[in-house]
């Protein structure tokens, strides 16, 4: 990576870890129930006492402060007073000190150590936001009453389906007969960080197409008012954690009906071109973007919205800002698929946002909304103390955040004694407002030291790889001291750019674990800025270890190549499209004799489609009048029988740096080394006039993603319906050429540093070649990790060492090949760690480093022959030696294919 993205990844990824170890709950942020199952506290004691009431108790022994799973303290667990009847409500209440996603409820009966035999057959739970307003949950079928416990031992674990957000639960007990019941309890979940406490929209809407079953469009699981065809002051299916499918007819629940996952309107039944939507969140927020999951069935009539404009409300009793934040689209009518659409919000500080998604077709259809944001800085507070002394001043203190402005505006004359009384308390008074005063001038002082070390960990990453660090980790406490000079441990104060943090590891890091990969972690750190980086990467803040090491004692026992992070170009080229890995002595002092390939007629370029774009350059599909002729024999070009050849396009803006166009020189020359049968081909350039263009392969088959998400695995169903589908053996063949093409580039010490389907062309005969400028397609952009709004990382495809150490080698490049692999044999049907959010992929990196077996994979596709998946497995091994090479995966592919 370029020094500056670099180094804004590293400072974004110790927030990360940061942030991971100053949560105390061990839960995820996420709101995907698969993922967010993590015993809140009951059985531990992180829920207090006091935060567990109930409406009655049998004896002060069986009281609510007993109700925790797989305790037997006092008599065994809570139990309300006398005989439960079929009419009752007795309730255990549990308040989780903060809105929580509740995935999972665990309970058990009393045992009392084999003495007890009461327990709960039945049980209903109702939630609470602020514990006055209560709901009753109910399943997605609408049943209220949930099945627990046949015996007193065992513990009964139960999904909620749906999940619930709240902060406050009351687990009621059912009967059908008078009889005594005891339980023990766990509740399961994350933190809700998201804020949003309610949404508010129209009703969903009947689809009646001919020919289909009917879809029932509507929010069957909102919890809050529905009147007059309008939700409003509550939660349901737009923030279950479930993703729609690609077919909104199709259903990722169990005996529901068709359309069950989706919210979705009928363009004109609602008056207008819009549906207007309204959040209400728990208190101001600094809002990032929005993120809304999106049907795009475009030929069913249903398309993702075509622009959105946002009004923000710093309060709830405030008028609507007149300047909203308005956003477009861009539509896509070749790719059906279900989509994420992220909407800036320009951090905008609100309460509540009113959102107005514009149609595109007739049906509109969102299966999740959520937000990234941050709770906004606290008010201005001013404090004025006017000390009745003779001679002392007004003093006012102003604290905005952590900003602080100290005033004086004066002094006072001294009173006589004539005028005011002698007051025998008057000097104990006047020595604590002095004592105050020393008190707030300290705190004026830490403020304003804490705003001058941040902005030196700011530099850090650069000033870690000159000086001596010093790591000391107290076996006393649990403090850490970074001796770089002054670093403090604090990031508080520096923009949080993530939409959520997720917390993959409920534990800490075991020191003596810790202990065991220092030695293999200084293998792998080629400098003592990347050793002390990864290094805060993995380490708890429980750990007891003293380590010291100096930048001048490299340890270079690992052989790392030198094309390592310092040395490499820039990731994302001019034109939006990634730029090989090379050495840097291939690409210095580059003039126009470099350039090895012909001269095109600029005028037989006929623009056909806009690819994509970058900074200073754009991607254009074209076609080539001539070109063969042009060529001469011998060149890669399909046959087209006379008609204009399909070539890619990358052209310099008129506007772009000196720089960038010799970044763009550059990358000519690296392209015209490159001449292999599965690898793009750079045919000729047009740099003879503005604007720069070089001219390079295309496929008519378009790239590989797009065209596996759109068929299906060969058989006699697909043959009888004419559906476009793909064998296992033309999977097989498409592997083995991507690893002959990245066999290849090795060879040269190329490193393409965004492998992945996105990036390989296929022609009609299923020939692939390896392309590089899938990165400034939009189609592809949620792909792509943007850090702070400059480079952009395919971080769900990259090497654990590339997105913590920097490192881009041919060994990450057989990572990415894995991920690939994966892509090819679930057809692309969907992201890899789709469930993960961006964040989530960076914290399971830690994982892969930790390697203590809490590591995410990737699960086996069912396509995917077991030898071949076992193949994958060790191109993301952790140990980078250990990997496969590209030569070995190319022998390893190539007896499965039939020749």
């Amino acid at each position: 990576l370029g020094s500056a993205a670099f180094s804004s990844l590293m400072v974004e990824v110790m927030i990360v870890h940061f942030l991971s170890y100053i949560h105390f709950l061990p839960g995820s942020d996420s709101s995907t129930a698969a993922h967010c199952r993590y015993p809140l506290g009951m059985e531990d004691g992180r829920i207090k006492d006091h935060d567990i009431t109930a409406s009655s108790q049998w004896y002060e022994t069986t009281g609510p402060q007993y109700a925790r799973l797989n305790r037997e303290e006092g008599d065994g667990a809570w139990c309300p007073a006398g005989l439960l009847q079929p009419s009752d409500t007795q309730y255990l209440q549990v308040d989780l000190g903060q809105l929580t996603f509740l995935t999972v409820v665990g309970t058990q009966g009393r045992y009392a150590r084999n003495s007890g035999k009461e327990f709960a057959r039945m049980y209903r739970l109702n939630y609470s936001h602020d514990g006055q307003l209560w709901r009753s949950w109910k399943n997605r079928l609408g049943n209220k009453t949930m099945e627990a416990n046949d015996n007193a031992y065992v513990s009964v674990i139960k999904d909620l389906h749906p999940p619930i957000i709240s902060r406050y639960i009351r687990l009621i007990p059912v009967t059908k007969m008078p009889t005594t019941v005891c339980m023990r309890l766990e509740l399961y979940g994350c933190p809700w960080h998201d804020g949003l406490t309610s949404y508010s929209s129209p009703e969903g809407q009947l689809m009646m197409p001919p020919g289909y079953p009917i879809a029932s469009l509507n929010d069957s699981t909102y919890d809050g008012a529905h009147e007059r065809r309008k939700l409003s002051g509550g939660l349901g299916q737009l923030t279950d954690g479930v993703t729609g499918q690609d077919d909104f007819l199709v259903t990722r629940q169990y005996h529901v009906w068709p359309g069950y996952d989706y919210v979705g309107w009928r363009n004109g039944s609602l008056g207008s071109g819009y549906v207007e939507m309204e959040f209400v969140f728990d208190k101001q927020r600094n809002f990032t973007s929005m993120k809304v999951h999106s049907n795009n069935m475009f030929y069913r009539g249903v398309k993702i919205f075509s622009s959105v404009s946002c009004s923000f409300k710093p309060r709830l009793i405030a008028n609507w800002e007149t300047e909203p934040v308005e956003f477009r689209t861009v539509l896509d009518d070749r790719n059906p698929s279900a989509r994420y659409v992220t909407v800036p919000l320009g951090r905008r500080n609100a309460k509540a946002l009113r959102c107005r998604f514009h149609f595109a077709d007739v049906w509109m259809m969102f299966s999740e909304i959520s937000f990234q944001s941050a709770p906004c800085p606290p008010p201005t507070r001013l404090v004025t103390f006017q000390l009745p002394a003779s001679t002392l001043p007004i003093l006012t203190i102003t604290i905005n955040g952590e900003n602080a402005k100290l005033s004086v505006f004066g002094g006072m004359t001294t009173p006589s004694t004539k005028d005011q009384p002698d007051d025998g308390n008057t000097p104990i008074l006047i020595g604590c407002l002095v004592t105050i005063i020393l008190l707030l001038v300290v705190i004026i002082f830490l403020i304003l030291w804490c705003q001058y070390v941040c902005k030196v960990l700011e530099k850090a990453p650069r000033r870690i790889l000159e000086e001596e660090v010093t790591v000391r980790l107290s076996s006393s406490s649990d403090t850490i001291i970074l001796q770089t000079p002054p670093v403090p441990p604090r990031v508080s104060q520096m923009d949080h750019p993530y939409e959520r943090v997720f917390l993959l590891d409920p534990q800490y890091q075991d020191p003596a674990g810790l202990r065991n990969k220092l030695p293999e972690l200084s293998r792998s750190a080629e400098t003592s800025g990347e050793y002390l980086f990864a290094f805060l990467s993995s380490s708890p803040f429980s750990s007891h270890l003293h380590l010291s090491f100096n930048q001048r004692h490299h340890v270079t026992s690992y052989s790392v190549p030198h094309y390592a992070e310092t040395d490499i170009v820039s990731l994302q080229g001019v034109t939006g499209s990634n730029m090989y890995a090379v050495p840097a002595l291939t690409v210095d002092s580059l003039t126009r004799k470099d350039i090895s390939v012909a001269e095109f007629p600029r005028h037989r370029l006929l623009f056909r489609e806009k690819l994509g774009e970058g900074q200073f350059g754009e991607v254009h599909l074209c076609e080539a009048e001539g070109l063969p002729e042009f060529l001469g024999e011998g060149a890669p070009l399909p046959d087209r029988d006379g008609r204009p050849v399909l070539v890619a396009v990358k052209q310099l803006r008129a506007d772009a740096t000196n720089n960038a166009r010799n970044d763009f020189l550059k990358e000519i020359k690296i392209m015209s080394r490159l001449n292999d049968p599965n690898i793009i081909q750079l045919l000729c350039v047009c740099v003879s006039s503005d604007p720069l263009c070089m001219v390079t392969e295309y496929m008519d088959n378009g790239d590989l993603n797009m065209f596996l998400s759109q068929r299906e695995m060969e058989s006699t169903l697909t043959h009888a319906n004419n559906i476009p589908a793909v064998s296992l053996s033309d999977l097989l063949h498409m592997s083995v050429q991507i690893s002959s093409g990245m066999r290849y580039l090795a060879s040269l010490n190329f490193v393409h540093r965004d492998l992945a389907t996105r990036n390989c062309l296929l022609d009609r005969r299923l020939t692939i070649k390896i392309a590089d400028f899938g990165m400034s397609r939009n189609l592809y952009s949620s792909d792509y990790y943007r850090i702070q709004g400059r480079a952009v990382l395919p971080i769900r495809w990259m090497a654990w060492e590339s997105i913590l150490l920097g490192k881009f080698t041919t060994a990450s490049d057989v990572w990415a090949f894995g991920v690939t692999l994966w892509e090819i044999f679930t057809l692309c049907k969907e992201q890899p760690y789709s469930l993960l959010s961006d964040e989530q992929v960076i914290e399971n990196t830690g994982e892969f480093f930790r390697n203590q077996g809490r590591q995410i994979f990737l699960y086996a596709p069912l396509l995917c022959p077991p030898s071949l998946f076992e193949l994958m497995m060790r191109c993301w091994d952790r140990d980078i030696a250990d990997r496969p090479t590209f030569e070995g995966l190319y022998q390893a592919l190539r007896p499965h294919v039939v020749q």
